[in-house]
């Protein structure tokens, strides 16, 4: 590991995305529950997802986020989880129903967030809720957001909805009490492989205080250095429909597991 002199190195975080029980790239905002025939995906697996969780554990990329979009994946879920435990963090309709049982079955971490906003509106009971239940060190809050003029706000469900909280350094304070680790997709550039949110990165970079994972737009690998600078090393980067094992043609698997290792030697 880098020597604690050392800053901070910006690191690649796997992601297994779960749609219909199959690992998919889905452009993040044609998920409408209202009208499935305008879903755009860019990728579907023919590896199943206790591969990809198989091929995440060769290579030592530990905090990788399954997420479940929307039913029929909890058996999938669960076979990855178990190739893996305590290597990945599940996420997708997590609350304090079921969140120990997914501890139980192998996740690191949950990752929760239409839980916390009942009809869009932030509820810090229910988060303070799942962290007696499983702890806070066991918690991802994912604040998955959509830009509304100069505002990010947090989307849920599916990213479909619009919440009350804005993602800002008071909001995330406040999550931080309660939670380990933060995970933030940017909605409007999710699967466009059109590059990332600059402005969000740096936002996140000043603003965070527990580690954070971006994802959404990446589409080269100098995209990860890209984000080292704007964040201070603060936040890691998913890459997803760019990369060469969900089918994309910009960027390769292995180079980014080589820039991990070069990131975390001495």
């Amino acid at each position: 590991m880098a020597s604690s002199s050392s800053p901070r190195r910006s690191l690649f975080r796997p992601c297994i995305d779960l749609h219909g029980g199959q690992v998919k790239q889905i452009v993040g905002g044609t998920l409408l529950d209202d009208n499935p025939e305008a879903l755009k995906t860019n990728f579907v697996a023919s590896k199943s997802p206790a591969e990809f969780a198989q091929l995440y554990r060769e290579h030592g990329l530990v905090g990788g986020h399954v997420i479940k979009l929307g039913s029929g994946n909890d058996e999938a879920a669960k076979e990855a989880l178990a190739v893996w435990p305590g290597g990945l963090q599940i996420g997708g309709g997590i609350n304090d129903k079921n969140a120990r049982e997914w501890i139980d079955a192998g996740a690191g971490k949950v990752i929760v967030t239409s839980f916390l906003f009942p009809g869009g509106n932030f509820d810090v009971e229910r988060l303070k809720a799942i962290a007696t239940i499983v702890g806070h060190e066991r918690i991802v809050v994912d604040v998955s957001c959509r830009k509304r003029d100069d505002k990010w706000l947090v989307a849920m469900n599916k990213w479909q909805d619009i919440t009350d909280m804005e993602v800002c350094k008071d909001s995330l304070d406040l999550l931080s009490e309660y939670c380990s680790e933060f995970l933030v997709h940017a909605a409007d550039v999710e699967g466009l492989c059109q590059g990332i949110d600059e402005e969000l990165v740096k936002k996140l970079g000043e603003w965070v205080q527990i580690p954070t994972t971006y994802a959404g737009g990446a589409k080269d690998i100098s995209d990860l250095d890209l984000v080292e600078r704007l964040s201070n090393g603060k936040v890691d980067l998913t890459y997803g429909s760019s990369l060469d094992i969900f089918g994309g043609k910009l960027v390769k698997f292995d180079e980014l597991v080589e820039r991990n290792k070069r990131a975390l030697s001495p």
